[in-house]
């Protein structure tokens, strides 16, 4: 009622019908609040929540639901929309007061009868380890209020589980399968056999010992050993350990290799399989002799340079060595030393023999050893970007490979592709990130060769995101977005939309969308750019713009305090608020349609004109328009007065318009009607009347582009002679 005309004020009646007030004269409904619900159920599954099942009440829009504890005035409030509804953050076995009242626009109802509710008690923490490859250990902290602990124990991958109960803190699981992951679940009781939460955790036990194959003496450059063994399920990491200290690890594969080590040595190594939960049980011992220590014919490569190596025999005059590669070609040194140098090419097979000579000859015999230099580094390594995360590498095969292994100096050295094919793909890679790759050749004699050189590339950029997007101003907007990528790099904001579509470029975290129509919207994504190619693009956000403006707008004066507003419809306006605002106060309306009838207009008045166009999900325009005068004020306190010479002269009265206007007055009698025309700055008009007796209607207007009449009735006029009207002009009403 606080909106009432402050002149004018209206007498108002209301009618109360099914939880509704309706004021008869404004036609507004006031509605009352709801019934009170009824709380049905009231029960606890987690000791955070108690879930409550209510009677839905007829005109109620939603519910609150109170939680209150029995010990202190404290409580909660939670709004839901329907039965059964949760009430959340609430203390493990606590007692509480529940408590369920109904909501609608007219307030909420009384809070119903309230009802006790136990919370139940929270998950045992369970702490896990496996100290052996077959027993599980489970150990927790007491739970306050609990009597009971159940543990389940389900194989990862299978459906068999086992159930225990105990009252202890602790509990061992054995004769589990090496190497393999259980999920154990843990539930506290209490004393009233209610279930609280559970809590699951997974553990793996320890991995079974490794059986250990064999043990391989290698000759090389330098001499070493190579240990295999048979994988266990499980397994995470291998430890080769020898009894003199040396050690290799491997985690991919079932071997690893050892050296240099001594000659003439006789030692024993073992296995050690490792994962989360901690190593296995060592592998029996295998032993294992290295060369002896006379010295035997063997050759060493460095840098393309090799040398034959050979014991001094007693009695000799010089030596000649034979030097044959596989392709053919052959080559020959004589000397009296014990050795012979030649130039050596990558991934080539030497046989080499060397024979003593004296003044008898040369021996009848001499060994031959074969020798594999290592193989040759691929020349022309190629790195292209198929994703944004992933980099193929592709190069010719080389002579004396027989494998091929790709590391990625960003990727902790790990063998990305160990393979006989020349290509290999890096995936999984961080964006925006420059890689350095190495392609080694391997072979089954020399191993794989450490020397070749890097190759870089960059992979392609990360993704931005739109942070934010402002209005600058009707048709342009700034589009804040990150910048995850180094400096120098490119970014492109693309706006997309029904009809057209529009772009802006940046690298300082923002650019302007500018030429956007109104009432549209876009789609805008962010993508980056770089030398190493093109992001994706990151997520999308949803750019609307303003609605447009209707493009025409007319007034309509209905009464002296009433007007129509009209307008065309604006794109993209889904409700328009209009306002006509003036000195004197305003007027406004909100309405989905393209016309309002506003009251509260003075006469005589000069209003600006308004209007805010409003979309559906809240963006809006502010449109301004050609003022509006509305008309002049019609006159008050009209008078009829039976004048001299059977005359009327008809008096009014203006309180807001200054008397600059004409004025026209109409009477409407029974008998005749007549009419007068007053001057500008006159408040009375005279008529001279034909005849008397007459019961007349009076109306007086302002004369101008726009007015209003004001009607007076009920007027009448004695002519014929009294002793009344003899006395004196007097007016009769």
């Amino acid at each position: 009622m606080s909106n009432w005309p402050s002149r004018g004020l209206m007498s108002t009646k209301c009618v109360f019908l099914l939880g509704f007030c309706l004021d008869i004269h404004s036609l507004s409904v006031y509605i009352l609040a709801p019934d009170v619900p009824c709380i049905v159920q009231a029960y606890s599954k987690h000791s955070d929540s108690i879930t409550v099942v209510f009677t839905e009440v007829a005109g109620a829009t939603g519910y609150t639901l109170r939680a209150m504890f029995q010990s202190s005035d404290f409580f909660s409030e939670t709004t839901v929309n329907s039965s059964p509804a949760t009430v959340v953050g609430l203390q493990p076995y606590t007692n509480y007061k529940l408590s369920i009242m109904s909501i609608n626009s007219g307030g909420r109802s009384q809070a119903s009868h309230a009802i006790n509710a136990l919370t139940v008690v929270m998950a045992p923490e369970l702490n896990t380890s496996s100290p052996d490859d077959g027993t599980i250990l489970v150990s927790w902290s007491p739970v306050d209020n609990a009597v009971l602990y159940v543990l389940c124990i389900i194989q990862q991958g299978s459906s068999t589980r086992l159930k225990v109960n105990t009252t202890d803190h602790t509990m061992t699981f054995g004769d589990l399968e090496a190497g393999t992951t259980y999920c154990i679940k843990g539930e506290a009781w209490d004393s009233e056999g209610r279930a609280g939460d559970d809590l699951t955790v997974c553990q793996i036990t320890r991995p079974a010992s490794p059986d250990l194959v064999h043990v391989q003496v290698t000759l090389g450059g330098a001499l070493g050993i190579t240990v295999y063994w048979m994988s266990v399920k499980g397994a995470e990491d291998y430890l080769a350990l020898t009894t003199n200290g040396q050690n290799c690890t491997n985690a991919a594969r079932n071997h690893c290799y050892i050296s240099p080590v001594g000659c003439g040595q006789n030692h024993s190594v073992s296995v050690t399989a490792f994962n989360s939960a901690g190593p296995s049980l060592p592998s029996p011992p295998a032993n294992y002799i290295t060369c002896g220590s006379n010295s035997a014919m063997h050759t060493e490569t460095q840098a393309d340079n090799c040398s034959v190596l050979w014991d001094e025999v007693p009695v000799v005059d010089f030596y000649m060595a034979f030097i044959k590669r596989d392709d053919g070609t052959e080559k020959s040194c004589n000397t009296t030393g014990t050795s012979c140098h030649f130039l050596c090419g990558c991934g080539y097979t030497y046989l080499t023999s060397v024979f003593p000579f004296n003044q008898a000859g040369s021996s009848p015999f001499a060994h031959v050893q074969n020798y594999t230099t290592t193989p040759c580094c691929p020349e022309d390594v190629a790195l292209k970007s198929v994703s944004t995360e992933t980099l193929e590498i592709t190069w010719s095969p080389v002579k004396g490979s027989e494998l091929y292994q790709t590391t990625a100096k960003q990727v902790d050295q790990v063998i990305r592709c160990n393979d006989t094919a020349p290509v290999c793909a890096l995936s999984d890679l961080r964006c925006n990130t420059v890689y350095s790759v190495v392609v080694s050749p391997c072979s089954e004699l020399r191993g794989c060769n450490g020397t070749c050189p890097q190759h870089t590339h960059e992979t392609a950029p990360c993704s931005p995101e739109i942070l934010n997007m402002t209005q600058i101003n009707q048709s342009s907007y700034r589009v804040l977005f990150t910048t995850p990528n180094a400096q120098n790099t490119d970014y492109t904001i693309t706006a997309t939309g029904r009809y057209d579509t529009h772009t802006c470029s940046g690298r300082n975290m923002s650019c302007e969308l500018t030429q956007l129509p109104c009432g549209s919207t876009y789609e805008v994504t962010a993508v980056a750019t770089t030398s190493g190619g093109r992001s994706l693009p990151g997520y999308s956000s949803i750019l609307e713009t303003g609605p447009c403006c209707p493009a025409s707008m007319n007034i309509t004066q209905v009464t002296q305090s009433m007007t129509n507003v009209t307008w065309s419809a604006g794109r993209g306006a889904r409700s328009y608020i209009a306002t006509l605002t003036s000195s004197h106060g305003h007027a406004k309306c909100h309405t989905v349609d393209s016309q309002c009838l506003m009251g509260c207009i003075s006469c005589g008045t000069n209003y600006s004109v308004n209007l805010e166009a409003i979309s559906s999900t809240g963006r809006t325009s502010q449109c301004k328009y050609r003022g509006f005068s509305s008309s002049a004020c019609c006159p008050t306190n009209i008078k009829l007065y039976r004048w001299a010479n059977n005359s009327l002269r008809v008096y009014w009265r203006s309180s807001w318009t200054p008397q600059i206007q004409e004025h026209t007055v109409e009477l409407y009698g029974t008998a005749a009607n007549y009419t007068c025309l007053a001057a500008a700055n006159s408040k009375h008009c005279d008529i001279q009347e034909e005849s008397c007796g007459d019961v007349y209607t009076v109306v007086a207007a302002p004369i101008g582009p726009t007015f209003s009449k004001f009607y007076l009735t009920g007027f009448r006029i004695t002519c014929h002679l009294s002793p009344v009207i003899s006395r004196g002009r007097r007016s009769l009403k």
